[in-house]
């Protein structure tokens, strides 16, 4: 079994997932006591958090690749970015270690191609949802990539940062997600990506009558395919 790298810390609540369904999986996968070999580097969220919003990318940058060092001198095989808005910088994280990294955005293009889906929404932080880094990448494997009005960006944001980084699941807010899901199927979409691990604690598939693409989840599975290949 290969060793996983993680870079963590954005949020935890995100880190706790992926670390609770690799395992799970790996068990589901291999049977008896089985684990999964992993190395995590956690990073500061508020530190990270504060270089997006002064649009310090370059210092992002810094902190996300001296984790990946680190995980990467540790024995790590390969590297999960434990993030959706991080992504921005996946290209310097990958140039900075000689491992592969896993990214996240041909992942979830993959499932959607899969799934025959050809026009997918993307919910997420509002970072995510008004810049391309993560779009055009999922865009560049074929698919039409949606996202709500920018009216809703705000609110979706609210729900992810003061809520669902601190673990708080609210009715009300899992009702507001639906109905842009739902939104979305009328303007075209044939699925929705839960592009923020943390909306996956929120919304389930049973949630909407779209197919659902949960980020982490489909992160997880693909990294399980690798190590136990």
């Amino acid at each position: 079994m290969e060793t996983i790298g993680l870079v963590g810390g954005m949020s935890w609540e995100s880190s706790a997932a992926y670390y609770d369904l690799l395992n799970r999986g790996v068990e589901a996968r291999l049977g008896g006591f089985h684990s999964a070999k992993t190395l995590m580097a956690s990073v500061d969220f508020a530190e990270v958090t504060e270089l997006q919003e002064a649009e310090d990318w370059d210092g992002v940058a810094a902190v996300l690749r001296d984790a990946a060092l680190a995980v990467e001198r540790a024995g790590a095989d390969f590297l999960l970015l434990c993030t959706t808005t991080f992504h921005r910088v996946a290209e310097q994280v990958q140039d900075a270690v000689s491992i592969p990294l896993v990214h996240l955005g041909d992942v979830v293009a993959e499932a959607c191609r899969v799934e025959g889906v050809e026009a997918v929404a993307l919910l997420g932080t509002r970072f995510a949802m008004s810049r391309t880094f993560f779009t055009d990448r999922i865009a560049s494997h074929g698919l039409e990539v949606l996202v709500p009005d920018p009216s809703h960006h705000d609110e979706l944001n609210r729900i992810i940062y003061d809520e669902l980084v601190h673990g708080k699941i609210v009715d009300d807010s899992r009702k507001y997600v639906v109905s842009l899901i739902d939104e979305l199927w009328d303007a075209g979409a044939g699925g929705v990506i839960l592009g923020c691990s943390e909306l996956e604690l929120l919304v389930k598939q049973a949630d909407s009558d779209l197919p659902v693409f949960p980020c982490t989840t489909l992160h997880v599975a693909a990294a399980l395919d690798r190590a136990v290949a």
